[in-house]
């Protein structure tokens, strides 16, 4: 089913407690913005026509400045259980708000290296393929950002524990399209993950 730009929205993962770092991940600094920020502003940029940030831990701590009609926060109150019961929260907010989307584009807040381009990209091959899902590739795996069509939606609503979109790619692998997204390998979970980024 073909759709057009403005019936994809975006739903940005930045729930997690960050256990391994020590601190909230979403608000380290890289240049001159924050991880969360960074993402919120690629994601504002793109093609899509809503944005839904999906907080969890230390949601109330958590602040951006960005205000735009298209972007908007939740709380996922059930963080604990993993990136699926964000999934299911982000999509089922988005999906109330605007019935009309026809696909929705999943990112985590924590690949540094995503870019407008990367998700314009995603959207345009689902339009030019009208592939089920449109996902990104690197080192040696197939994951997110990730784009998804509503067809898929109650499988994603489905989801649960912390293994988020990446089962639903596995499922469906042989109607998967792909973008290369070479430094999409590099995000932060690690003190040493964020020192070797400022290295770069």
């Amino acid at each position: 089913m073909a759709f057009t730009n403005s019936q994809c929205g975006i739903v940005v993962l930045a729930a997690g407690a960050s256990s391994r770092l020590g601190l909230p991940k979403q608000l380290l600094v890289i240049g001159q913005t924050t991880l969360l920020q960074h993402s919120i502003s690629v994601a504002l940029g793109s093609l899509a026509q809503k944005v839904v940030v999906v907080l969890g831990a230390g949601a109330s701590g958590i602040h951006t400045a960005t205000a735009d009609d298209k972007l908007a926060f939740i709380e996922n109150k059930q963080w604990q259980e993993g990136m699926s019961s964000s999934i299911r929260c982000g999509l089922g907010h988005i999906t109330r708000q605007c019935p009309q989307l026809q696909s929705v584009l999943f990112m985590a807040c924590d690949q540094p290296f995503v870019s407008v381009e990367l998700l314009n990209k995603l959207v345009t091959l689902q339009q030019e393929t009208d592939s089920p899902i449109v996902a990104s590739t690197y080192a040696g795996t197939t994951g997110i950002p990730a784009i998804f069509h509503a067809a898929l939606f109650p499988e994603l609503l489905l989801l649960t524990g912390d293994r988020g979109a990446k089962k639903l790619i596995e499922r469906h692998r042989q109607h998967v399209a792909t973008v290369a997204f070479p430094q999409g390998h590099i995000d932060i979970d690690t003190g040493e993950d964020y020192r070797n980024l400022q290295k770069m």
